[in-house]
């Protein structure tokens, strides 16, 4: 088929393409500029023609929560920021923007810290950055050891320290309300050289634990918060769950945690915006390695360190070797804070964006923080990654208001948590609750028993009850055979054909005894075993045991009956003549 020409000899392409060269170059430009404008709308997830149409109101903030939970009907119910809604800077209408922002510029309000040097037990050294309530009044007064006014810990994220401009916010919001704050800077970071072995990572809340440990001995009286962000509110949140009802601390929030640590690395290697932020991570990791370098070095490959283009490879070669952990994504998954969201026994804010570049919103623990009465989760559609920008001239972060608001609540409430300690008979740590358990001991017998470092209590009592309940039930059982049997000769006495059929019925009882006897004495051994290591749950137990065995020991009972009749009428039918 040949192609349609017109009149003058032109083909149907060379009629197009003289009409679109009549089209003025303008609106080829507009046309270029609007597709433009699609693709960076979508790619950097602006949201200001959703902004707009919902008349600049913002996104509402949704809360969840266990519906018993005194911390949020008490406390966080007080909260006018999280029954609120949260509106973006309308310039700043998108998480990338937010959070570029906020690492570039920031807009931090200008103060001075008071540094102290502080020196754990493994040689570190941890630079612990203080802003005082009296600081802001221009007095140089301490704090005295029976001071009672709030202290606040700040845990900062990855590569940042006192100086970042969200750290800072937050610092002078709470100085402010009269609270006396101290950030505690990673090792290493804060311009603090590493005097030991040891670096920070994701999961390490032994610096968290001896600075909280170093406060509340020093200042007994203060009652004692603590804020994570971003890494930080992992370890945070870490720590409180290994601690459970023995930490000091009264109070937390958490702030744009990662959560799932494993989840979180393989969303900032999905897409390539995301891959620009594992990019600029890495480097900045490779930064703080390079301030090290003289003791990195000596403790694992600097080449391949310094080579890493991603953060799972910087993990690799440098956080896993110098913690020990066999490979990175067991590093991942042993130091994500899901996996300690049911210990935590601190009322504690958790504060998350859905947007978040950084930290997936599918890692968020729903179910496990609904379930916890403690905890009180609070997202909002927008804010980025620790930005939160509100106003025309993005002066203030959002998070940092909520925040405020539930701790200040929190410390005018009774529902503060109140240390435990370990002596109490309570689990303590999340090592108490669930790393003793899972180790077991296999009887002899094929009981299965919990291992404990428990030794001898009060239960010892409980024990000889049911073992002494278990012999008599075993004396009666027998008793009642051979009651039976003393019956049975009395009125059937006479005969030698009777004789012999006594000591035939005598012979059959005397197995059924003995096997009641075996039935019972593996039984009494292994409760014994079992009321050793685990005397408290020993009725749990012995009501399963008797539940699970019912239906073997009633068809015991009617073939034991049926024997028996079955004897007594071949008794009766060789006595009649």
């Amino acid at each position: 088929m040949e192609p349609a020409v017109s009149s003058d000899g032109e083909s149907a392409g060379e009629l197009l393409l003289r009409a679109a060269a009549l089209v003025p170059w303008t609106t080829y430009a507009l046309a270029a500029l609007a597709l433009a404008s699609a693709l960076l709308y979508r790619f950097l997830e602006l949201h200001f023609l959703g902004d707009l149409l919902r008349g600049l109101r913002g996104g509402r903030v949704a809360l969840t929560f266990h519906p018993d939970s005194q911390v949020y009907h008490r406390v966080a119910s007080k909260c006018r920021s999280l029954h609120g809604r949260y509106l973006a800077t309308p310039w700043l209408a998108s998480p990338h923007l937010q959070t570029l922002f906020l690492s570039i510029s920031g807009r931090s309000p200008s103060f001075t810290y008071r540094r102290q040097l502080y020196t754990v037990r493994d040689g570190g050294t941890i630079a612990l950055d203080w802003l005082l309530a009296s600081d802001l009044e221009g007095s140089n007064e301490s704090i005295s050891k029976d001071d009672s006014t709030p202290l606040l810990v700040v845990i900062p994220g990855l590569s940042s320290d006192s100086s970042a401009a969200y750290v800072k916010h937050l610092v002078f919001s709470m100085a402010s309300k009269g609270w006396n704050v101290v950030v505690s800077n990673h090792r290493g970071l804060g311009g603090i050289s590493i005097t030991s072995d040891c670096f920070y990572n994701a999961g390490w809340t032994e610096d968290l634990r001896e600075v909280v440990n170093f406060l509340h001995q020093k200042y007994p009286e203060a009652p004692l918060f603590t804020v994570g962000t971003s890494i930080g509110a992992n370890i945070v949140v870490k720590y409180l769950g290994e601690e459970g009802e023995s930490t000091p601390v009264a109070g937390a929030a958490s702030i744009c945690s990662p959560w799932d640590l494993l989840v979180t690395n393989r969303f900032i290697s999905r897409k390539l915006v995301q891959r620009c932020y594992d990019r600029a991570l890495v480097i900045g990791l490779k930064g703080f390695a390079k301030l090290h370098q003289p003791v990195l070095a000596r403790l694992a490959n600097w080449e391949a360190i310094t080579s890493s283009s991603s953060i799972r490879e910087f993990d690799r070669h440098a956080t896993c070797v110098v913690a020990k952990y066999e490979t990175v994504d067991t590093f991942y998954r042993k130091c994500s804070s899901a996996n300690y969201i049911g210990n935590v026994s601190v009322p504690l804010l958790c504060i998350s964006a859905l947007d978040d570049p950084l930290c997936t919103r599918e890692a968020i623990p729903w179910d496990e923080c609904r379930a916890n009465k403690n905890i009180v989760l609070a997202t909002t559609p927008n804010g980025g990654h620790l930005a939160f920008y509100e106003g025309l001239t993005a002066g203030r972060l959002w998070w940092v208001r909520p925040v405020s608001e539930f701790l200040c609540a929190l410390h005018d409430s009774s529902y503060m948590h109140r240390q435990k300690e370990q002596g109490d008979g309570l689990h303590s740590s999340l090592e108490s609750s669930i790393d003793k358990s899972p180790y077991v001991n296999f009887m002899e017998d094929g009981m299965v028993a919990a291992v404990t470092n428990d030794g001898p209590d009060n239960d010892d009592y409980l024990h000889n009850q049911i073992v002494d309940e278990i012999e008599s039930d075993g004396m009666v059982a027998i008793q009642q055979n051979e009651h039976t049997g003393e019956i049975h000769n009395e009125n059937d006495s006479g005969g030698v054909g009777d004789k012999n059929n006594s000591e035939h019925n005598k012979q059959q009882e005397e197995p059924c005894a003995n096997d009641i006897c075996g039935v019972v004495a593996p039984v009494r051994r292994s409760i014994n075993q079992i009321t050793r290591s685990q005397g408290k749950s020993v009725w749990l137990l012995a009501y399963i045991a008797v539940v699970t065995s019912w239906p073997l020991l009633r068809s015991l009972g009617v073939f034991l009956f049926r024997k028996r009749s079955s004897n007594s009428l071949l008794a009766k039918k060789l006595k009649k003549p």
